[in-house]
């Protein structure tokens, strides 16, 4: 098939701060480049766009000498990290801003959905912005008005739909947007995390939409998420980003496992200072085989053990709690400590303790996994709360005994009590 988007060294520069160079010079020598088709002097000196560092430049490259290709009828995933890249490549293509170097070839009518409410005018009723927006992405009146109830009985805002858009919720205002942009037959449709705005219904129509845009209809679907789970139902390749520069491209599972790898396999390490709470210090967290063993991968049928290193003041009621993720960060089950009757709370003797918690096999999918670890007090409010701890990778799975996604809000506090092999172990190191 034809290439309908083709992206060469595409890459953007945002200048931070206060706009301008600041002198008529420095305009006057971008200028001169810039006739001459010269690069523009002052972005040579800009600088990846890592947002957890300070840098000595005042431009960033949001995206940077980006390279691909994407067919008719794909359905690709844009994936990455916030502030990765995945917007700005969107409003790029979108044409909503213009590339610093290099140029994105696009044929067909595009329809995109970038935030909520893109398009629409909040004093207008939403019958009036659907026709404002069909124009908009170049419809004609008569196309619009064929599919009209088609666009309102999939938003389910019919009841609303002679009322200015200002008072829609938000969710509301993202199912008829949604509506308009799917059904008014585009070559390109593009859509951004907004889809996380409604509710699950919704967000599982809108994907059954895409899904049948691109394989029954043959348009190309472009759509960027966190929820890896709707990126690997909806997209066959992806794109993932990091600091504004392009990964890979190609198969979506592959793109998924170097997404999910990329996050730190351990966050604590022997040059780390320790975490303070009030009452608690944490040292370090290891995730441990049967052996005892370090280790950051896990087979479902062995068991395993997470030992905490940590100091206590000796407060009562004080417990440990950590919350197993996946790796599209939704909560999978809880392992927590405070089984008041099993009387596994935090040692009440100050000092500095090793916590051994063992755990059964989860039966879990394959794929990475995270770990958040909580210090509470009187199951009430975090002494600390700490994110994505340890990462492991399951391996093996067996999938006849996978852990039901219906169980996620059954594993709570004591209703996961069989979780446990034993109650946690503590040996006073000092």
């Amino acid at each position: 098939m034809a290439a309908v988007i083709k992206a060469e060294h595409l890459s953007k520069a945002y200048q931070l701060g206060d706009f301008g160079t600041g002198t008529i010079s420095r305009d006057l020598e971008r200028f001169i480049a810039r006739l001459r088709g010269k690069e523009d002097p002052f972005l040579k000196i800009g600088e990846t766009n890592d947002r957890t560092t300070k840098g000595g430049s005042d431009i960033v490259w949001s995206l940077k000498d980006l390279n691909f290709g994407i067919e008719q009828g794909d359905a690709v995933g844009v994936i990455g990290r916030n502030g990765a890249g995945k917007s700005t490549l969107l409003k790029v293509l979108s044409r909503v801003t213009s590339p610093t170097t290099g140029s994105v070839k696009i044929k067909g009518r595009i329809a995109s959905l970038l935030e909520v409410g893109t398009g629409f005018h909040p004093e207008l009723t939403g019958r009036e912005n659907v026709f404002l927006n069909g124009a908009i992405l170049g419809m004609r009146k008569a196309e619009i008005k064929r599919k009209f109830d088609e666009i309102v009985d999939f938003a389910g805002v019919e009841r609303y739909i002679d009322t200015p858009v200002k008072r829609y919720s938000s969710g509301m205002y993202v199912r008829l947007a949604f509506g308009v942009a799917a059904h008014l037959e585009p070559e390109i449709l593009i859509v951004d995390e907004v889809l996380a705005v409604g509710d699950l219904e919704f967000q599982k129509k809108a994907l059954g939409k895409m899904q049948d845009v691109s394989k029954n209809e043959g348009r190309t679907v472009l759509f960027v998420s966190h929820n890896m789970q709707a990126i690997r139902t909806l997209t066959n390749t992806s794109l993932f980003l990091s600091d504004g520069m392009l990964k890979y491209h190609g198969k979506t599972d592959n793109a998924i496992d170097l997404y999910t790898s990329s996050i730190d396999s351990n966050r604590f390490s022997s040059d780390m200072s320790a975490v303070k709470g009030e009452h608690v210090t944490i040292h370090g967290i290891k995730f441990l085989d049967k052996e005892g063993t370090e280790t950051s991968q896990y087979s479902n049928n062995n068991q395993f053990n997470i030992e905490l290193d940590f100091s206590t003041d000796g407060q009562k009621d004080v417990g440990i709690d950590l919350f197993l993720k996946d790796g599209i960060n939704h909560e999978k089950l809880a392992i927590s400590s405070l089984l008041h009757f099993e009387n596994t709370f935090l040692p009440q003797d100050p000092g500095r303790f090793r916590a051994t918690i063992s755990l059964q096999p989860l039966n879990l999918a394959d794929g990475y996994y995270t770990i958040d670890l909580a210090i509470s007090i009187m199951k009430i409010k975090w002494d600390i709360y700490l994110e994505d701890v340890l990462k492991f990778e399951v391996l093996f799975c067996n999938p006849k005994n996978v852990t039901s996604w219906s169980l996620k809000q059954e594993h709570k506090y004591g209703k996961i009590a069989w979780l446990l092999s034993d109650v946690p172990k503590f040996t006073k190191i000092s």
